[in-house]
């Protein structure tokens, strides 16, 4: 009777995680927007909401755009990108793997006396995400 009650929860975990990746797993090729909320920091921080998204190849890329240009370089998954500045804006092209789970940053600001790291979480809306008009 433990197994069967054992093979029925995982089953059932199963079905749920497969459940959730569904959702960003069908997003196709595309330009997509997507609200964004951003935690961490001061607070004085922001960046833009509702975001770009692409998609190619299966590959997401969210835009990133900060509400300065004081932002040099972002930390993303170990891999350092490196921002376009666009009317006074630090803009950096992030890539997602998953909508359904919040994605941990480090952004580098030179607005104060000297360089600092901060940590910050980007969250999505995945229920907001809709074709770029």
């Amino acid at each position: 009777m433990k197994r069967i009650i054992v093979w029925g929860l995982l089953a059932a975990m199963l079905l749920i995680f497969a459940a959730c990746g569904a959702k960003t797993a069908a997003v196709q090729d595309g330009a997509y927007t997507v609200n964004v909320t951003l935690e961490g920091g001061s607070g004085r921080a922001s960046i833009e909401s509702p975001a770009a998204l692409s998609v190619k190849d299966g590959s997401m890329t969210l835009t990133v755009k900060w509400s300065s240009d004081k932002y040099d370089y972002m930390l993303v998954g170990g891999e350092k990108l490196l921002p376009e500045y666009i009317d006074g804006h630090s803009v950096f092209a992030v890539p997602v793997k998953t909508l359904d789970k919040p994605l941990s940053v480090t952004a580098d600001t030179t607005a104060m006396s000297k360089p600092h790291e901060v940590e910050y979480t980007i969250t999505f809306d995945a229920a907001s995400l809709k074709p770029a008009s």
